[in-house]
């Protein structure tokens, strides 16, 4: 689904082949706190279940994960996916002993991860910004609709995009449908985020750019992703926010010297 004041094609017609003329930012955990909420919800899941059985004996964790990975096909990625894995782990976990109350707390903990407040990472709406200056700058992110249409809208930095794509995947196939539309090559578009799964690794393999900004917490179903070496030369890490426009930056000079 795409959101923008302007949604037309991004065109680079007027660029070379090798410069950069789109950057892309991802939102949760890039641009503000996420995952952080999500840790919170499933220490207090455990919390619950744990007044039924024993964690480590029960592999509440796994099992939750396991279930998560599963229903990701289903309900997609987002909160109320995993609040429905996490009614469904518990009621599992404890051989359906958890009552009806102790069920309604996890929903409340939906809720609340919902109605959290947008938290800016520190120095990324500069970081934005300066990128902002010298390219043209798309918002591309996963999970519920409602839910990252609200964080994108309570954020204050939807105007700062040219478009806003909200999709139910990130994976080659999407990046590639995104580029056409955007009429340009892989090789002019560098995409900034924390997940090399999601963000960086699928970018990379189209034969464009990426610059990984890694966040201090990460959900186990994005840690993994493997990069071939021969992509490893368009892949940058910023450490913070203010790195982030020094490395696209720094790819936009290695690009146009092609």
């Amino acid at each position: 689904m795409t959101h923008a004041a302007d949604a037309s094609p991004i065109r680079a017609h007027a660029r070379t082949p090798s410069t950069i003329a789109v950057v892309g930012f991802d939102a949760d955990d890039t641009l503000w706190r996420s995952e952080d909420y999500f840790d919170d919800a499933q220490r207090e899941f455990e919390r619950i279940v744990g007044d039924y059985v024993d964690l480590a004996d029960a592999r509440a964790a796994e099992r939750l994960y396991a279930v998560e990975e599963r229903n990701i096909a289903i309900f997609g990625y987002g909160v109320k996916g995993m609040a429905l894995s996490m009614i469904e782990s518990a009621i599992d976990i404890t051989g359906q002993r958890i009552t009806a109350t102790d069920l309604h707390r996890i929903v409340v903990l939906a809720k609340e991860m919902l109605a959290h407040p947008v938290e800016l990472l520190p120095g990324i709406r500069d970081a934005v910004e300066a990128v902002a200056v010298e390219h043209d700058i798309v918002l591309i992110t996963k999970g519920d609709l409602f839910h990252q249409e609200s964080k994108v809208r309570r954020s204050g930095m939807a105007g700062l995009f040219r478009r806003i794509e909200i999709v139910s995947e990130k994976d080659p196939a999407t990046y590639a449908r995104l580029l056409e539309e955007f009429e340009i090559a892989a090789g002019q578009f560098v995409m900034v985020g924390n997940s090399l799964r999601s963000d960086v690794a699928p970018v990379l393999a189209l034969g464009g750019w990426g610059v990984h900004v890694p966040y201090h917490t990460t959900w186990i179903h994005e840690r993994d992703a493997e990069i071939a070496a021969a992509d490893r030369g368009r892949l940058r890490v910023a450490a913070s926010a203010e790195e982030v426009a020094v490395a696209v930056r720094d790819i936009a000079c290695v690009a146009a010297a092609g």
